[in-house]
C-alpha cells in the first residue's frame, strides 16, 4: 500500500520551483530526488514532512504516518546536548526510562565510539553531526525517512559506512533521498525524481541509469518540439497565403479558413514547451600557464595536527606543470592540514624549509568551508573590490554564475552553502591561476556544477592538488594519486585501492 501520494502539487516562490507534482512513495521505495540548488528539494522534502504547504495541490498521508526529515543543520537547542542525550530528545518523555537502550543500540549500528558518546554536538565533526541527526531520525523508527543532502561532511569512513547503513536498513519505510553525490545515489536508491519547474520527470532506476534515460526523455522532447515548430511555420505560411487570397478576391470562405489555420497554429505553438535546461550557473577555470615544469617541491616535509602532533611525512614530491594529484586519507590523517601547509608556501616568497615554489606559480586557493570568502561583504562587493572588473562587468560575472540581481546584494554570510560554493568557484577562475589548491571543492555544489567543473579542469589542462570525498569527481579528473597512511605519503595506482581499505 502507498505510504504517502503528491496530487499535482506546485510550488510558487517568485519563480515556480515545481508544477503538477504527481508522485507515489510506497513500501520499501528508495527514492533519488535531484535538481540543481535552489530548485526546490528541500522545500520538496518540507512538503512531504508536513512543514510547508504546497501553493497548489494535495499530499495525502495514511493516517497515523510518521515522517522524519532530517534537515542539513543541527538546530541550536541541540548543540549543548551530548551525542547520547540528542538521541534520547527524540524519543518521547515516558519512553526516556524504559527505552534508553535504544539509543545505544543505534549508536551501535553506526559504530559511533564510546568517547564521542559524551561529547557536545558542537564538538562533533560535520560528518559525526551529520550522522548524529540520521541516528536520531531513525531511533524514532518512522513511515518515512526523508534525508536532505546526508553526504555533506561526510569523509569517505563515514560515507561507506552510511551507504552500507542504508542498504542493510531492517525495515521496508521508504526513503526519500536528495542529494547530488552521484556515486552515493547509485548505491542506495532504486527510483529517481528530477524535480524541475515545468514537468519533473521520473524512472525507476539509480541516478546513472535515471540519467540516461532522461537524455533520452529531453532529446525526444527536442525532436517533437523542433518537428511542431516546423508544422506552426507551415500553417501560418498557409494561413498568411488564404488571407491574401480573401483579400485580393473578396472571399469570405478564405479569410474564415485563415483564421482557422491561424488558430490551430497558434494552439500547437503554445502546447510546443521549450524542453528544460539545467541553468547551474557558469563554472569555468583559467590556466593562465607557465614556462617551469615543476611548479611545486617538496622533500623530507612533516606535517603537523594543529596541536604539534606529528602527522606523516612526505619523502619527496614533485608536482609537474598539467598533473591533476588527488591526496587521500581517512577522515583525521592529514589531508586539510597538508593542503593548509602548501597554501602557506605558496602565499609566501620564499616558501618554507622542505617546499619549494616556482616564481611563476599562480595560485588559486579553495577550502572547503569556503572561509577565503569575507562573510559581511555583499557577493557584488566582493568580486568589485577584490577583482576591479567595474560595477557592470562584476554584475554581468556574478548573472553568469547564477546570481540574481536580488542575491548580489545579500552579505555573504546569508548565502546558501550552495550559493558560497559557486561564489568561491567564480573567484578562484577570476584568479586566472596556472595552479589550483582545492579542498572539497564540490561541498554543496549540484550534480550539474559539479559536472561543469569536471569539464573545465579538463579542458584548460589545470594543474591541481585536490582532496575530494566525491568519486566520481576524483575518477573523472585525477592523474596521480597520493595516500596518507601510517604516517607517510605514498603515492598509489588508483582510487580503489584506498577504497577497498575504507570499506574493509
Amino acid at each position: 500500500m502507498a505510504a504517502l501520494s503528491l496530487r499535482n502539487v506546485t510550488v510558487i516562490a517568485h519563480t515556480p520551483l515545481f508544477r503538477n507534482l504527481n508522485l507515489v512513495i510506497g513500501e520499501g521505495d528508495r527514492l533519488g530526488l535531484v535538481a540543481a540548488n535552489g530548485a526546490g528539494k528541500s522545500t520538496l522534502l518540507k512538503c512531504i514532512a508536513g512543514l510547508v504547504e504546497p501553493t497548489e495541490g494535495d499530499i495525502v498521508r495514511p493516517r497515523g504516518l510518521s515522517v522524519a526529515l532530517v534537515e542539513q543543520d543541527v538546530p541550536a537547542n541541540l548543540l549543548d546536548l551530548s551525542l547520547h542525550d540528542m538521541l534520547l530528545t527524540a524519543l518521547s518523555g515516558d519512553e526516556h526510562a524504559s527505552e534508553e537502550w535504544r539509543v545505544d543500540m543505534v549508536l551501535d549500528e553506526f559504530e559511533a565510539p564510546d568517547d564521542l558518546r559524551t561529547l557536545p554536538m558542537r564538538a562533533l565533526s560535520g560528518g559525526w553531526q551529520r550522522l548524529a541527526l540520521i541516528a536520531r531520525a531513525w531511533i524514532t523508527q518512522p513511515d518515512l525517512l526523508l534525508l536532505d543532502e546526508p553526504t555533506n561532511h561526510l569523509d569517505l569512513e563515514k560515507l561507506f559506512r552510511l551507504e552500507a547503513w542504508i542498504n542493510a536498513a531492517g525495515y521496508t519505510a521508504p526513503i526519500v533521498v536528495a542529494s547530488h553525490d552521484r556515486d552515493f545515489l547509485d548505491a542506495c536508491t532504486t527510483k529517481t525524481l528530477f524535480l524541475r519547474p515545468e514537468e519533473s520527470v521520473a524512472f525507476a532506476h539509480p541516478y546513472r541509469g535515471a540519467r540516461a534515460l532522461l537524455d533520452a526523455h529531453d532529446a525526444a522532447a527536442q525532436t517533437q518540439r523542433d518537428k511542431t515548430l516546423r508544422e506552426v511555420k507551415r500553417l501560418r505560411q498557409s494561413a498568411s497565403a488564404l488571407r491574401n487570397v480573401g483579400i485580393n478576391s473578396g472571399s469570405d470562405a478564405a479569410q474564415v479558413k485563415s483564421a482557422q489555420i491561424k488558430r490551430r497554429a497558434d494552439t500547437l505553438e503554445q502546447a510546443a514547451r521549450a524542453v528544460h535546461k539545467e541553468r547551474p550557473g557558469e563554472i569555468r577555470l583559467a590556466n593562465r600557464g607557465s614556462h617551469a615544469r615543476v611548479l611545486v617541491a617538496l622533500e623530507n616535509v612533516a606535517v603537523h595536527a594543529p596541536d604539534g602532533r606529528k602527522l606523516f611525512t612526505v619523502p619527496k614530491l614533485d608536482v609537474a606543470q598539467g598533473e591533476r594529484i588527488v591526496v587521500l586519507g581517512r577522515n583525521g590523517a592529514g589531508k586539510s592540514q597538508f593542503v593548509r601547509l602548501l597554501h602557506g608556501a605558496m602565499t609566501q616568497a620564499d616558501g618554507l624549509p622542505g617546499i619549494r615554489v616556482s616564481p611563476s606559480l599562480a595560485l588559486g586557493y579553495v577550502d572547503q568551508d569556503m572561509g577565503q570568502l569575507p562573510q559581511g561583504a555583499t557577493a557584488h562587493d566582493f568580486i568589485l573590490s577584490r577583482f576591479r572588473l567595474g560595477d557592470q562587468r562584476s554584475r554581468a560575472v556574478l548573472a553568469e554564475a547564477g546570481f540574481t540581481i536580488e542575491r548580489q546584494g545579500l552579505p555573504i554570510a546569508k548565502l546558501s552553502p550552495g550559493q558560497k560554493a559557486r561564489l568561491g568557484l567564480l573567484a578562484l577562475r577570476l584568479s586566472e591561476p596556472n595552479v589550483y589548491l582545492m579542498d572539497e571543492p564540490t561541498n554543496h555544489v549540484d550534480i550539474p556544477g559539479r559536472e561543469q567543473l569536471e569539464a573545465e579542469i579538463l579542458d584548460q589542462q589545470a594543474t591541481c592538488i585536490v582532496v575530494s570525498h566525491d568519486r566520481s569527481f576524483v575518477k573523472t579528473i585525477g592523474t596521480r594519486f597520493l595516500l596518507i597512511d601510517k604516517g607517510r605519503l605514498r603515492e598509489i595506482d588508483g582510487p580503489e585501492t584506498f577504497y577497498d581499505t575504507v570499506t574493509g
